[in-house]
């Protein structure tokens, strides 16, 4: 191996240590930003833990009591809108919301569904949770 070969060999690894020194510096900074930002959620995470621990020492709704077995659900809808029956002529709602499209965009897409199969405000109530 000659002079010239090996001094290129030493060139090569110190661009490599150099290249190698940089992207250690930007993980560092990018760690950095990320602790950062883990304790700017942590304060957030705290503060609305707080704040649910005040709402929870008001009675603001009164607590479903868990005297009833396991699997049977507590209606949420007034007696009227339980009570209305679902049309035959009803036709099955397409939309579905997952939490990343426009909520705006999914409620009109409920509307104009339920506005085609002709259904009542009690059948609104009862399929718009069968959308989400």
């Amino acid at each position: 191996m000659t002079m010239a070969q090996m001094m290129e060999i030493m060139r090569a690894l110190q661009a490599n240590v150099e290249a190698s020194r940089i992207e250690q510096a930007k993980m560092h900074e990018d760690l950095v930003a990320s602790q950062a930002r883990n304790e700017e959620l942590n304060k957030v995470i705290e503060e609305l833990r707080q704040a649910l621990q005040e709402q929870r020492g008001r009675p603001v709704v009164e607590e479903v009591t868990s005297s009833s077995p396991p699997g049977v659900f507590h209606m949420l809808f007034a007696q009227a809108i339980t009570d209305t029956p679902i049309p035959a002529s009803a036709v099955p709602v397409k939309a579905s919301f997952t939490g990343v499209e426009d909520p705006e965009a999914h409620l009109t897409t409920f509307h104009t569904q339920m506005m085609l199969s002709g259904g009542s405000d009690g059948v609104y109530c009862k399929m718009f949770v069968s959308t989400l």
